[in-house]
């Protein structure tokens, strides 16, 4: 592995760790597409800072850039209150809008630059070693190393500094007004810090896969965790490993690095979408089937109860009047026989001391809490689910 591939694997992580900070909390406010907006339409500020400096490589550039993105926000709320539209139909709205008007600028002043789709929607981390800091001929590394390293321990000690603030106006910012500190200002303070990181990477990687760092990570550890440090550590972790993985898989592509993360992040996403302990599509479909069984079983108890008739308790009564399948009864039968709820004497069902109090029990709750969810009293009798 030769100099280069380290250099590039390296901004790629500090990429993804200074995206997914303020990712994290763009989740957790349902504003997840604000940052591909912010990547888009600081265009406009990137080519005035150009027109005033005639410097790609000025500061005011990523400055201009970072006050387009706050912007951005400023319209897409201000559209927002107004109640005639949605969030996402504003964003829809000022991101096209801001972005056509760089690009009208760069073709009304500029007809000589040429913008390539690949460089700015995609990025290239591949060049991003040959863009040097030289001081006194001293070579300092990649540019966009020093770049995204400074903006990443400012975001970090912003972090540290204002953990509490940014948890509080996250979850509640009716608690964080009353403990004295303004939710719109923190509020436009991670947007800042947003439009920053998304300035500051828009060069190395390009707007798309500033996006995917920012979302994939983040979304996946909101998937794995409800606590805000692990989801933090989860979602650095997880655009980590997808920005070096991702570069691998491009090498053996020989394919767009930038591409190949956005794909492994991809990827990422949907193993945990699928598999996530709690809030996975499998595990979400088995409690389903869970619940619609005990929701079935409790109807079984409650017809049991409600029937002294031995034609009304007899083991076939399940399919001939309830209407259930022979796979459905079955399990049925052996859900309340394991749970000690019924026992079967010639094929007639009857209730058990214990199915008799939970059915009891659960009669007298469903009358007097008719929207409230009986969880926590199977949790009390079952010992097996269904």
């Amino acid at each position: 592995m030769n100099s280069a591939q380290i250099e590039i694997q390296l901004i790629a992580s500090l990429v993804a760790i200074a995206c997914a900070i303020p990712g994290t909390f763009l989740v957790l406010r349902k504003m997840a597409m604000i940052s591909d907006a912010i990547s888009h339409s600081i265009l406009p500020g990137i080519v005035i800072g150009f027109f005033i400096t005639h410097n790609l490589n000025s500061p005011l550039l990523i400055l201009l850039a970072a006050l387009t993105g706050i912007i951005t926000v400023i319209l897409v709320e201000y559209i927002q209150k107004t109640g005639l539209v949605k969030e996402d139909t504003a964003i829809g709205l000022v991101f096209p809008a801001l972005f056509s008007i760089g690009v009208i600028m760069i073709a009304k002043n500029a007809n000589d630059v040429h913008l390539d789709v690949d460089a700015v929607l995609l990025g290239e981390l591949a060049f991003a070693p040959f863009d040097r800091l030289l001081i006194d001929g001293v070579d300092f590394g990649p540019k966009s190393l020093w770049i995204i390293g400074i903006i990443l321990l400012i975001t970090v000690t912003l972090l540290i500094g204002f953990f509490k603030e940014l948890k509080v106006s996250t979850f509640d910012k009716g608690l964080a007004a009353s403990l004295g500190f303004s939710p719109a200002i923190i509020h436009y303070g991670l947007m800042s810090v947003s439009s920053v990181t998304t300035v500051g990477a828009f060069d190395a990687v390009g707007a798309i896969l500033v996006v995917a760092l920012m979302i994939a990570p983040a979304a996946a550890a909101y998937l794995l965790t409800k606590d805000l440090k692990k989801m933090l550590l989860l979602a650095i972790g997880f655009g980590v490993f997808g920005a070096i993985s991702g570069y691998w898989f491009a090498y053996w592509l020989d394919a767009s690095i930038s591409g190949s993360i956005t794909t492994m992040l991809g990827l990422l996403f949907l193993v945990v979408y699928l598999f996530a302990p709690n809030k996975g599509l499998i595990s979400v479909m088995y409690r389903e089937k869970q619940q619609r069984t005990e929701v079935s079983l409790l109807t079984f108890l409650l017809h049991l109860k409600n029937h002294s008739e031995e034609s009304e308790r007899h083991v076939n009564h399940l399919n001939e009047h309830i209407n259930w399948q022979k796979v459905r009864s079955k399990v049925v039968l052996d859900l309340a026989l394991k749970n000690n709820m019924i026992h079967i004497d010639n094929d007639i069902v009857s209730l058990t001391e214990k199915g008799d109090t939970f059915t009891s029990q659960a009669i007298d709750y469903i009358i007097t809490n008719e929207d409230a969810q009986i969880e926590h009293m199977k949790d009390d009798f079952f010992l097996f689910r269904g």
